[in-house]
């Protein structure tokens, strides 16, 4: 096999960026899509899609494990599909959910079905992060956990399956909570936690953002881009 050299930084213009946000229902993970500010094309096993019915999104509808296939093979493989730079998972939860419910119908024995799901999804989940040229949107539930030493309230992805919840922050480079809180005046304000604190699951391995970031996906990602160039490319800039 003929070796060929790259770079990280050309490494991440080729993969794209993946990013994984969990927060509670009704706090914006579905419009998140429309911020990309690029060609997006949202998988969905969820009747959600009420916020965007305004943005002329194309839209893949799931049913199962098998529509999910299907749709990473147009996604990866269709000419139809080539000028989507975002795709866009809304959300993982809601389609690991409808996977189980499949499953459970052929299998019955519950653990074998759980299993079997893991497995799934762990699977679906890594082909469509690993797209390339593609940057990648997947959103999920958030679930709330209490720590036995502490008692601190941790909230963090949720997904079916304990160890599928636990793993899947360790798929993705970025991962958001999405969070909202009222200002002073009692206006409610969104925004994107990207560190961990004592509450919040949450990580930024591009070391590009800020603690707390707007809900804007297309902000993100030119900020992550700004922020990838190599020290003899930057020397050039500031000399010119």
């Amino acid at each position: 096999m003929a070796i060929k050299l790259s770079t990280t930084a050309q490494a991440l213009e080729d993969s794209g960026i993946k990013i994984l946000v969990h927060g509670p229902a009704g706090a914006g993970k579905t419009t998140l899509c429309s911020t990309t500010g690029g060609s997006p094309v949202i998988i969905s096993a969820e009747a959600g899609l009420l916020s965007l019915r305004r943005q002329n999104i194309p839209v893949i509808e799931v049913n199962g494990f098998d529509d999910m296939v299907e749709a990473y093979r147009f996604i990866n493989e269709a000419s139809d599909a080539k000028g989507f730079d975002w795709v866009c998972l809304d959300s993982i939860s809601e389609i690991a959910e409808v996977c189980l419910a499949a499953e459970k119908k052929t299998n019955r024995d519950v653990r074998a079905a759980y299993g079997a799901l893991q497995d799934q999804m762990t699977a679906l989940i890594r082909s469509f992060r690993d797209l390339r040229g593609r940057n990648v949107y997947m959103s999920c539930k958030q679930q709330r956990i209490t720590d036995e030493l502490t008692g601190m309230q941790l909230y963090c992805p949720s997904l079916p399956g304990a160890k599928l919840g636990q793993n899947i922050g360790y798929f993705f480079d970025e991962v958001f909570a999405l969070r909202v809180e009222k200002d002073p005046e009692g206006t409610p304000q969104r925004f994107l936690q990207t560190g961990r604190d004592v509450q919040y699951e949450a990580k930024d391995r591009s070391g590009s953002l800020s603690l707390f970031e707007p809900c804007d996906l297309a902000a993100i990602t030119q900020k992550i881009h700004a922020n990838n160039v190599a020290p003899t490319d930057a020397a050039a800039v500031s000399a010119a």
